[in-house]
């Protein structure tokens, strides 16, 4: 038995999910999202939420399906509920960014300014050094957030570069100079 799997999804208040097959759709105050669940998996909507059972528990390929897509239904879920975010830093002496229609723009030390456009249900803002992105998709947001940090990865000597704010750098040590000891 999988054990994300066999836990209900529950439903938020003004969360409303309609099943159409093997789509779930679900409508809440912050959008609406549908996700395409795995033929193998069966959905039953009762007064807790929703269920996702497997057709055999025991196999494994279909235990991996199952909790696989029953975290998906959970994420649309909370999505439309609350919404995500994500939040990344900026380290650099002269780095900036700003925002202007959708477009990202990033002054990360390269000789131009590099636009990356937003893609549609992201939402940016800026302050300091800090981006915040909000949306509903989650894969959509750690995407869009992974491309953003690909930009500018930061480098283990100073730290420069787009990093997550909960991301750790390890640092590295310089160049050792060796002293005039061994002549």
């Amino acid at each position: 038995m999988s054990r994300i799997g066999k836990k209900i999804v529950t439903m938020p208040s003004g969360v409303t999910v309609k099943i159409d097959g093997q789509t779930v759709m679900a409508k809440g105050p912050k959008g609406e999202l549908a996700y395409n669940v795995h033929p193998i998996i069966k959905i039953v909507k009762n007064d807790d939420g929703l269920l996702l059972t497997a057709g055999n528990p025991e196999d494994r390929k279909e235990k991996e399906i199952w909790g696989t897509n029953r975290q998906m239904v959970n994420n649309i879920i909370i999505g439309v509920s609350a919404g995500y975010r994500r939040e990344l830093e900026i380290n650099g002496v002269g780095y900036k960014a700003e925002i202007k229609d959708q477009v990202l723009i990033l002054h990360v030390g390269y000789s131009h300014a590099v636009r990356f456009d937003l893609p549609q249900g992201i939402t940016g803002k800026v302050e300091k050094n800090v981006i915040t992105l909000d949306g509903i998709d989650k894969q959509l947001l750690g995407e869009t957030s992974a491309r953003i940090r690909k930009i500018r990865k930061p480098e283990p000597y100073k730290g420069k570069g787009i990093k997550y704010m909960e991301e750790i750098i390890k640092r590295k040590a310089g160049k050792q100079v060796k002293g005039a000891e061994g002549k």
